[in-house]
């Protein structure tokens, strides 16, 4: 199992039109948070590189703090592009009552030091992939918009595709933050929980099934 989990709940019927009309406005307090988070976040992967690279261990703090980067950034991305309409918390911590859960296992014992010191370059399928995935994720969600604000309803198969993207984008910046060493995998369904990499807590396990 993939060591970053995603799971967003489907809410098609019911959605909110003004909202979803004015999202991008909407969102723009969350994603003012999410850019100075992301700005510390960046300083604290850099940080994170050095001392994995020089004793093979990723610091408890700087990985709890990377780790709730990343669940906050998902929960934002999620609500921009449509998947929820329910606003974000504004902090990283785990969250299972948000309909969007990223799950994210405890850091491993000990990295492999070449993975880290060659991460962008052996992650650059990684990056194509991640950026085809982007596009998908910016399509489906323009035609989705235009069906909930017309319809009030997201229909499921643009929700899906959706959602698919959203995590793999997930999983990808966690892999560019460190936080795991395996590429993520394509499909959704290949991770749930982790295993080889750390438990995640038993509550967010079971969210994320």
């Amino acid at each position: 199992m993939y060591p970053v989990s995603y799971a967003a709940d489907y809410a098609g019927e019911g959605r909110n039109r003004l909202t979803t009309f004015f999202r991008y406005f909407v969102a723009i307090p969350w994603q003012i948070v999410m850019f100075l988070y992301g700005i510390v976040a960046y300083f604290a992967i850099a940080i994170a590189w050095f001392a994995l690279l020089f004793t093979g261990r990723y610091p408890d703090g700087l990985y709890n703090f990377v780790a709730g980067y990343v669940r906050m950034s998902s929960r934002v991305n999620a609500f921009s592009y449509l998947l929820t309409d329910e606003y974000p918390p504004f902090n990283g911590e785990d969250d299972p009552a948000y309909p969007v859960r990223v799950g994210i296992a405890e850091p491993l014992d000990k990295y492999s030091r070449l993975k880290v010191f060659f991460r962008y370059l052996i992650g650059i399928p990684v990056m194509f992939l991640g950026f085809i995935h982007g596009l998908i994720l910016m399509a489906v969600t323009l035609i989705a918009w235009f069906a909930i604000v017309f319809t009030g309803r997201h229909p499921e198969g643009l929700f899906n595709p959706a959602r698919n993207a959203a995590a793999y984008l997930t999983r990808a910046g966690a892999y560019f933050a460190l936080l795991t060493e395996d590429w993520p995998p394509f499909s959704l369904e290949e991770g749930a929980a982790a295993t080889g990499a750390g438990q995640i807590s038993e509550t967010a396990a079971s969210r994320t099934r």
